[in-house]
């Protein structure tokens, strides 16, 4: 049996995997292998997540109508923005959706390019 350290979100699991061999059977570990205790690995660092901002508490919100990941914003924070205009492309299961604004007013962004976002999360304010 050999022993692993796997990391899943940044949670760390100790998982233990016989090896097979090429008719199916369990292969036997070594003695020295069977009493050696499984080496601790260092979890990798993690990596960092994109900036999110604060958003100003007054405005008209625009929340992420399902997860996904800001592909692009497509026009500057504190850009006026139309009615139904597109202000960032979230992509869902290999589909880029765009998100429009809901009024008109100045739009100011709580993502950035590359967050990944659930479901009601605010993507920005339009004040």
């Amino acid at each position: 049996m050999r022993n692993f350290i796997v990391t899943v979100d940044g949670k760390s699991y100790s998982v233990g995997v016989e090896e097979l061999g090429e008719d199916g059977t369990v292969v036997a570990a070594p003695a020295s292998a069977k009493t050696a205790a499984p080496a601790q690995a260092a979890a990798p660092a993690a990596a960092p997540a994109p900036e999110t901002k604060a958003a100003p508490a007054e405005g008209t919100k625009v929340l992420s109508p399902f997860p996904g990941m800001i592909k692009n914003v497509l026009v500057a924070d504190g850009t006026k923005v139309k009615k139904d205009q597109a202000i960032v492309v979230l992509e869902a299961m290999k589909m880029d959706n765009d998100i429009t604004a809901p009024c008109e007013g100045v739009v100011t962004f709580a993502v950035s390019k590359g967050a990944n976002v659930e479901t009601n999360t605010l993507i920005a304010t339009i004040s």
